[in-house]
């Protein structure tokens, strides 16, 4: 899986990419309703992607992303140090055991391109090409109790 987040003048925006071993890839775009930090964009698709792989009964999984804070913070390799990233870390803390194998890479954002062009068409409100999933956040994920089911994610792409 690979994620990314984007602050543009429209708004936030996220993304994950799912990549199958045989090469069939999942696309979603998440626009983001609420004030938020280009951090936080970050982990709202951090948050989304780990949500919605267990949600479809995955075990294993590698992640990677291009922020290299949140992937270090995430791998207790730096420290925390504002609110907001802390509970998103300790949403992440609380999926962690649902899969027998998580790894959280950091890539150069070169080899995010995908994630990062999704990303920003959803900070910029843009129209979203067909077979892509399309799904607006009204709140950060850390404040409301986790209502994320399958079908709200398995519904006809846009």
């Amino acid at each position: 899986m690979y994620f990314d987040g984007s602050l543009k003048l429209g708004g936030g925006g996220a993304s994950i990419i799912f990549i199958s071993p045989k090469g069939e890839q999942l696309k979603y775009v998440f626009q983001i309703l609420f004030e938020v930090s280009s951090n936080e964009a970050e982990y709202e698709a951090l948050l989304h992607g780990l949500r919605l792989s267990i949600s479809v009964g995955i075990k294993r999984l590698l992640v990677y992303g291009d922020s290299l804070l949140v992937v270090q913070q995430v791998n207790k390799e730096w420290d925390i140090n504002k609110e907001t990233k802390d509970d998103y870390v300790a949403e992440i803390r609380k999926l962690e055991n649902k899969f027998s194998g998580l790894g959280i890479h950091h890539v150069i954002r070169d080899n995010n391109v995908a994630a990062d062009v999704l990303s920003k068409l959803g900070s910029n409100r843009a129209e979203v090409p067909p077979g892509i999933f399309v799904h607006e956040l009204h709140h950060p994920s850390t404040n409301t109790p986790p209502q994320w089911k399958s079908t709200q994610f398995l519904k006809k792409p846009v």
